[in-house]
């Protein structure tokens, strides 16, 4: 039997995978660190802490990946079965996550739970 998480982007109706596009659009270095935890992630579940990732309100949490200056977050939920949906990106400027950002999280998970319940 298979013990591991299995880590997905959320894709808006649009075809968006908005998580997916925000890491693409980083530096090579923090990318492959975001993917990296990602992959830790899917080891170790929601046992996961930080420094690399951090409940933040609800059930979403967030990755939490720096490199120098560069600080990236992408928020993700587990849902039943072992998976785990990222959901968005952003860079982080201050030290509180902005709640506008749980808060796009937190409907990114009520559409995906809509289309998986609609299926």
């Amino acid at each position: 039997m298979n013990d591991k998480y299995k880590v997905s982007f959320f894709e808006k109706n649009n075809g968006e995978i908005p998580a997916e596009e925000f890491i693409n659009s980083l530096d090579d270095k923090i990318a492959a660190k975001i993917y990296w935890i990602f992959s830790m992630i899917e080891t170790n579940g929601p046992e996961m802490r930080e420094p690399y990732s951090k409940h933040l309100d609800d059930g979403i949490f967030e990755v939490r990946a720096q490199i120098g200056t560069n600080l990236a977050r992408v928020l993700y939920f587990f849902i039943v079965g072992k998976r785990v949906i990222a959901t968005h990106g952003f860079t982080k400027k201050t030290q509180k996550t902005p709640t506008q950002e749980i808060k796009i999280a937190k409907e990114y998970r009520k559409e995906f739970l809509e289309k998986e319940a609609a299926k």
